[in-house]
């Protein structure tokens, strides 16, 4: 890395969709689907989201958790199922919300 940039711009400007993070051991994929995961979990356990969304929350996370598959067959079926949830019309804004950026999270590894 050149002396342009101070030491503090070095994490902005290696975050271009590489395979490996800063630490070089944990593969960004993994990291992103704990992301994911995390996201999911927020969504599942808050209870003033309707039940119907936070069991669909719980499936998702299953579902992307089963390494039988793919991981780009899971990624779209989680973020198909995720579109179907956000139009829920009894879902209230901060849950829309919450699976909007889980699907931001998701099309990182698409």
């Amino acid at each position: 890395m050149n002396n342009f940039f101070p030491k503090y711009f070095y994490p902005i400007l290696c975050y271009t969709g590489c395979e490996q993070n800063l630490m070089g051991d944990v593969p960004m994929t993994e990291d992103i689907l704990d992301q994911v995961c995390d996201g999911l979990d927020m969504l599942y356990e808050d209870t003033s989201i309707p039940r119907n969304i936070r069991k669909g929350a719980e499936e998702i996370k299953t579902l992307l958790l089963k390494e039988t598959d793919p991981l780009d067959v899971r990624v779209a079926t989680a973020t198909s199922r995720l579109d179907e949830l956000a139009n829920d019309p009894n879902i209230p804004l901060h849950g829309r919300t919450l699976i909007w950026n889980i699907m931001s999270r998701l099309e990182e590894l698409a």
